[in-house]
């Protein structure tokens, strides 16, 4: 391993002063790939009057954050923060660029890659380290990122090194990575960024800005009810949502559920949609694709109905009903509406 390998650095998003929850994720798997490199963890924290952030990122396991601080950078917009940014990285050249695959990480990446001349990976759900053989090149490589993401609609996962020099630079999807814990007292350094823009960087202003709450929290949420194909139709679909609410869940579903029309992709749980750790998950006609699977197969307790025995889903269900949802389900909401 060179001795001049760059550190592994987190893009910080955040808004009004509120820190992203993905970028959190990432600075815990940044932690995880600093130590099998032997480098830092560093930030990137930009925006207007954003200091008081800084002890949090320590915290969660950076260990130096850049800070840039202008009212110019509140709230985002994509060419002040690609001047910033990409600046800053051509000066101090990271290994190693990680970014939430949220609208403004997709916003932000490609612009930085295209300015620093680097590959992107786009919505990736696994980083390792590993070695790479180039076979155009014949080269071996050492320590590469290995940049593991949905493929041809998710039907394959494809592994993805990069054989250039720049900085690895990928986009990961909220969820993937789980949140670690904030150890209270860690310090680290911070190092100031001058922030300097030109007209030609100002040429978009923000007029309003109208935020639209959330229908659910997937991520969030305790309980899970997730309805695949097999629950039928839009109409059963209501099925799903009665036995949500009768719970206090929130209401998933497949991608096939989705793709039907049947529900909006909001809902959609797995490796194309989000990533979820409930204390309960229960599927309902769902088949368990390793797409489905790998999006909640890490939930505390999962209950699986389906009407055939042999679906991949049972594989991981803590309980499983064979049977018909159209009757299950009404007996459940019954028992569970009795005892309450």
């Amino acid at each position: 391993m060179s001795n001049n390998m760059g550190n592994v650095w987190v893009f910080i998003e955040q808004d009004g002063g509120v820190i992203a929850e993905v970028s959190l994720e990432l600075v815990g798997k940044a932690r995880d790939l600093a130590a099998r490199l032997g480098v830092r963890v560093e930030a990137v924290l930009l925006g207007a009057a954003v200091e008081g952030l800084v002890p949090t990122l320590h915290q969660y396991g950076c260990d130096n954050v850049f800070l840039g601080e202008d009212p110019a950078l509140e709230p985002f917009t994509a060419l002040p923060y690609t001047k910033v940014f990409a600046d800053l990285a051509a000066a101090h050249k990271p290994y190693i660029v990680l970014f939430g695959a949220t609208h403004v990480g997709r916003s932000l990446a490609p612009r930085v890659a295209s300015t620093l001349m680097t590959g992107l990976t786009a919505d990736c759900t696994a980083l390792e380290i590993d070695d790479f053989e180039d076979r155009v090149g014949k080269t071996f490589l050492k320590n590469r990122l290995m940049q593991i993401r949905p493929a041809f609609g998710g039907n394959i996962i494809a592994t993805i090194a990069s054989s250039w020099d720049g900085p690895q630079m990928v986009t990961v999807r909220e969820g993937v990575m789980p949140l670690g814990e904030p150890q209270a007292g860690r310090t680290g350094s911070v190092t100031p960024v001058p922030v300097s823009l030109s007209p030609e960087d100002l040429v978009v202003e923000i007029i309003e800005r109208v935020k639209e709450a959330k229908a659910n929290n997937l991520k969030g949420a305790r309980i899970i009810v997730s309805g695949g194909y097999g629950v039928g139709s839009k109409e059963n679909f209501a099925l799903i949502h009665r036995l949500a609410a009768a719970i206090g869940g929130e209401v998933g579903a497949s991608r096939a559920a989705v793709d039907a029309g049947w529900v909006d992709h909001d809902h959609q749980v797995g490796q194309t949609g989000v990533t979820v750790r409930p204390k309960l998950y229960i599927a309902c006609g769902i088949s368990g694709s390793v797409q489905h699977r790998a999006g909640m197969a890490e939930s505390s307790k999962v209950i699986v109905i389906n009407t055939d025995a042999s679906a991949p889903i049972f594989s991981i269900a803590d309980y499983g009903i064979v049977g018909d949802l159209n009757d299950v389900i009404p007996k459940m909401i019954q028992a569970y509406k009795a005892k309450a």
